[in-house]
């Protein structure tokens, strides 16, 4: 098993500290992963496997647990057969009615150490914050980022002659999430793969957990949001199409939608910022994807769509560096990322090949900005490389490896 030393790192620097590590992101991100990876770290370290408790509660083995006193009741007994502190892991745990109690009390009543994971943003609302409120930190996992995605193409015979510029072909194609490196090579697999991905998703953390009844419609939103990555809309725009294609339903009900695909990670809204306003806008905002690879299972993959595909990976990547992302709006003009991680900012414009006829187009808004945070235009263009009035262009790939 390959380590995200990404990840990783996070979880070490918390590892016997009096919070909680959770661990939360998309099914299939490689949650299960790190968490296994935590237990092979806590061996390595000198921890008896005993007092190691793993549940993973996706596996059957542990249906009876599903109950949270069945849980601490089982959880307890292994506890305390220990010699000395107990490292509690538990996988997918939003699958137990009742967790909270059982986290909480856990923490009150044994010397322990507790890790978990959970395929649904609203983990961490309600009850879980009030009880626990100042004693979790969160680790929010994303898809393989590039070098990651060549990390593990390296471990698979099928990919490993590709070139950097192929594997970054297929990257934008089939997206990253970590299992689709886990078997043969060829296309029609690896859509099967994420069809079944995207479908148990759809079913066991949007329709089931929000109990949604109109899964024809909730199934015509999705399609619109895939096709329109990178443009601006809002709820409405979309209640608008929907009323054009004869489906009748309030903006209400596609909000709802929107922050029920939200809770699954399957998507990310990022609202619209007014640069020199400095404030956050309340409309035409744009929502990307966790995982390309998804998006062409479900619809195809179509050349022409690049641009918005370019900004997706750029937008994640952002995110995966621990900033917090808005679209810039400077006067008419937009800026595609304004990116925030404490007191530094990166404005970033998005284009596919630079042009005598674009450049002037993506660097004028950059221009605008009347302060020195740093200003970068990413695009595919490798050939070239240069500074216009402080403000750089980087390619694509070097941007994500983080050269």
């Amino acid at each position: 098993m390959l380590t995200r030393e990404r990840y990783m790192r996070q979880i070490r620097d918390f590892m016997d500290k009096p919070v909680i590590k959770v661990l939360t992101g998309m099914r299939r991100s490689g949650k299960s992963a790190l968490l296994e990876l935590t237990r092979e770290e806590l061996l390595a370290r000198g921890t008896a496997a005993a007092n190691i408790i793993h549940i993973n509660f996706e596996s059957l083995r542990y249906e009876k647990l599903k109950e949270y006193h069945a849980l601490y009741e089982e959880i307890s007994s292994r506890a305390d057969k220990a010699d000395g502190k107990v490292y509690i892991l538990l996988d997918e745990i939003q699958e137990v009615s009742g967790w909270e109690q059982v986290v909480n009390s856990l923490r009150v009543d044994f010397e322990c150490d507790i890790y978990i994971t959970g395929s649904n943003a609203r983990l961490l609302s309600g009850e879980l914050a009030t009880l626990l409120a100042g004693r979790y930190v969160e680790i929010q996992v994303y898809p393989l980022d590039f070098n990651e995605y060549l990390e593990f193409a390296a471990a698979n015979p099928d990919e490993a002659g590709l070139s950097e510029r192929e594997h970054f072909a297929n990257y934008l194609r089939f997206g990253g999430l970590p299992g689709i490196h886990q078997m043969k090579w060829e296309e029609s697999r690896i859509m099967q793969y994420l069809t079944d991905i995207y479908n148990s998703v759809l079913l066991k953390d949007v329709i089931a957990r929000n109990r949604i009844r109109d899964t024809a419609l909730l199934e015509s939103i999705i399609p619109y949001l895939m096709d329109n990555v990178g443009n601006t809309f809002s709820a409405k725009t979309i209640s608008d199409f929907l009323k054009s294609q004869g489906r009748k339903l309030s903006t209400e009900t596609v909000y709802n939608y929107l922050k029920a695909l939200e809770g699954a990670f399957l998507i990310h809204k990022a609202s619209r910022f007014d640069i020199k306003g400095k404030r956050l806008l309340e409309t035409q905002e744009k929502y990307y994807l966790s995982d390309l690879g998804m998006r062409h299972a479900v619809m195809g993959y179509r050349d022409n769509d690049i641009a918005g595909l370019l900004e997706n990976v750029v937008y994640l990547e952002l995110l995966r560096r621990g900033y917090s992302v808005n679209i810039g709006k400077q006067d008419v003009a937009e800026v595609d990322f304004v990116a925030n991680r404490g007191d530094e900012r990166i404005y970033i414009q998005v284009c596919y090949v630079l042009t005598e006829e674009n450049t002037v187009r993506e660097f004028a808004p950059l221009e605008a900005i009347a302060d020195n945070y740093e200003k970068i235009v990413v695009s595919t263009d490798s050939l070239i490389s240069f500074n216009r009035g402080g403000i750089r262009q980087k390619n694509v790939i070097d941007f994500l490896m983080g050269k």
